[in-house]
């Protein structure tokens, strides 16, 4: 394969001076604070780990840890380059599993990103099948919040996200993925406990247990007591639907949770939950990809979002 000659940027520093090895080094002087703890962590001499940090920051022109007599301390240009060099780290390990797994007969990975709710309620089984279908692709899924979901498709560091919708998808290919509700998941005997629906704004006056900042969720309480013209009370946010029942089943608040999803633990925890009147409980979760994606994200992507019959149809691609 013949390359161009402006393929490769040339690089602004000495390659020779850069390699992992020191990158790897420099993360661990950050984290353990110690020179020759971090030099025993690389199986280097202390002197030749002193060695590779100087020549590191004579290539890089800047200074990236303060010693003094206690160790190691980073400075501003030090905690930008570990973490770089985190991600870097992280995406030379990556390499390395996929490169053995395609000598194991896998041919292609697949980042996917998704939000609780959807990994909650619907993707485990469609990934499973997906799996048996095409069993020469491997799908890596890491969970976010809804927000960093379409933060991590915009900048190419996932193939596929499947969030809630709430966040700003322009630029992104975007398609329906499923629907589910949320509902008032209250303590047994407490106040609001009832059947019929209840509006958001009537349940404004209890502390609320939710989401961490970036779910969709937590977005859309915010959003509904702002236009109520009233306090929304948050009084913890966790990170999974599991947790935010715990705590309401010891009392410390009321919280709102995808209805199909926690039945099992509302029954489990003897909760009890009440339907919300207001529109906006009947949410849309969305799958989303960069308009350039390849056919294999794409064929995911559309996999994900077709009817259920459809998928009960799809060929398999297993050897004969």
């Amino acid at each position: 394969m013949k390359f161009e000659e402006d393929s490769l940027p040339t690089p602004r520093y000495n390659l020779a001076r850069f390699d992992f090895v020191s990158v790897r080094l420099a993360v661990a002087c950050a984290q353990s604070g110690s020179l020759t703890s971090a030099a025993h962590e690389c199986n280097l001499a202390v002197a030749a780990a002193s060695r590779r940090i100087r020549e590191l920051e004579i290539a890089l022109g800047d200074t990236l840890f303060e010693r003094h007599s206690r160790g190691l301390a980073p400075t501003a240009a030090g905690r930008a380059f570990v973490r770089r060099g985190v991600a870097l780290l992280q995406e030379m390990d990556s390499l390395v599993d996929e490169l053995a797994d395609m000598r194991q007969g896998v041919a292609r990975h697949i980042r996917m990103s998704a939000g609780t709710a959807a990994i909650n309620q619907f993707l485990p089984p469609l990934l499973a099948h997906y799996a048996e279908v095409h069993p020469q692709i491997r799908i890596d899924v890491d969970e976010q919040v809804s927000e960093v979901v379409v933060k991590t498709v915009r900048e190419g560091r996932t193939d596929v996200g499947v969030f809630v919708e709430g966040s700003d998808t322009s630029g992104l290919e975007v398609r329906d993925f499923r629907r589910d509700e949320l509902v008032l998941v209250l303590p047994p005997r407490h106040r609001l406990a009832g059947r019929s629906p209840i509006s958001f704004v009537d349940t404004l006056d209890e502390q609320w247990i939710s989401l961490n900042a970036g779910a969709a969720m937590l977005q859309q309480q915010q959003q509904a007591a702002l236009a109520a013209g009233r306090t929304f009370k948050l009084r913890m946010q966790v990170r999974s639907f599991d947790a935010m029942a715990h705590i309401v089943a010891s009392g410390l608040g009321i919280a709102a949770l995808p209805k199909d999803a926690t039945l099992p633990i509302i029954r489990a925890m003897k909760l009890t939950f009440r339907p919300f009147s207001d529109p906006w409980a009947k949410r849309r979760l969305l799958a989303a990809t960069k308009p350039d994606c390849d056919a294999a994200v794409t064929a995911l992507r559309d996999f994900l979002c077709a009817p259920l019959s459809q998928k009960a149809k799809t060929p398999s691609t297993k050897s004969k």
